[in-house]
């Protein structure tokens, strides 16, 4: 009987870490939509919804439609912890000490997620807190993608270490969350402040967007030359060309937004998109460790 449990649990510990990556993900998209829909300050209060009720209450003078999509944002971080804790229990009943701190870790961001999504709208949706609350997700995004590389045990072979490649994987991953992080500047100083009333960064738009432009430029000449230096047919060659592929995408996809006027559908692509260069790049980062 513990033999077959056991087997069930490793059946299940890869789904399980697939689904959580798939949910902190999830939870940058839909934060995007409660942005991108105006609905920041759909539910005006935290942690209540509104002040006597912890749910969307009828005729709030926010209105029912941004009302329950900011609250159905709040409601995902629930669906976040019970799988974290499944993750963490399958770890824990597995005995795999490898990975028990990026498990825990999980669980105590997604907290940490709580108080610090909370200040964001008791400062009216200030740019610092909203990127703070983002860039904790791609903090969080990172984790869950080396907890789910690691799922299997694997048995660990040495190596002579390449140091050429550890210093470009490394310079490669500093310059992809700068991209990230500028890229939020951009967000701040931009529309998209998810209500009409929400205070901006004091930067000009079109001067931001060229230095977060000239950034990726710079990440992609990068990644060039990663891609010459590895070695043909070796798992880190193939992980550069799949990060190349999604950032030019996501680069395509960043001008025509910024020369359309930021239509709100892809601003959203753009957003999931940040999602897929970041996880791509952090695959880049373990492929080369």
């Amino acid at each position: 009987m513990a033999i077959l449990a056991k087997r069930t649990l490793e059946r299940a510990l890869s789904p399980l870490l697939g689904l959580l990556l798939f949910c902190q993900c999830a939870i940058v998209v839909t934060g995007g939509a409660v942005r991108l829909t105006g609905s920041g300050l759909g539910c005006p209060t935290w942690p209540r919804c509104t002040h006597g009720s912890y749910t969307p209450v009828a005729h709030q003078a926010e209105g029912q439609y941004h009302a329950w999509i900011e609250f159905g944002n709040r409601l995902l971080t629930f669906v976040l912890i019970v799988v974290s804790i499944a993750a963490l229990v399958a770890v824990i009943a597995l005995k795999r000490k490898d990975i028990k701190a990026l498990a825990i870790s999980q669980l105590l961001g997604i907290f940490a997620q709580i108080p610090l999504g909370g200040i964001t709208v008791l400062t009216h949706l200030n740019p610092i807190p909203v990127a703070g609350h983002f860039l904790l997700s791609i903090i969080l995004i990172a984790a869950g993608t080396s907890l789910f590389e690691r799922r299997k045990v694997l048995t660990v072979v040495h190596a002579k270490a390449q140091l050429g490649n550890w210093m470009l994987a490394r310079t490669h991953i500093i310059l992809s969350a700068i991209v990230i992080i500028v890229g939020t500047v951009v967000t701040g100083s931009g529309p998209n402040a998810g209500d009409v009333s929400a205070p901006r960064f004091h930067i000009k738009l079109q001067i931001i967007a060229w230095i977060h432009g000239g950034l990726v430029i710079a990440l992609l000449a990068l990644t060039l030359i990663f891609f010459i230096r590895a070695a043909a047919g070796s798992l880190l060659r193939k992980r550069i060309a799949i990060f190349a592929a999604v950032s030019i995408g996501q680069g395509a996809i960043g001008f025509l937004q910024f020369y359309q006027g930021l239509p709100v559908l892809l601003v959203a692509a753009h957003l999931l998109g940040i999602t897929l260069v970041w996880i791509s790049a952090w695959r880049i980062h373990l492929a080369a460790k």
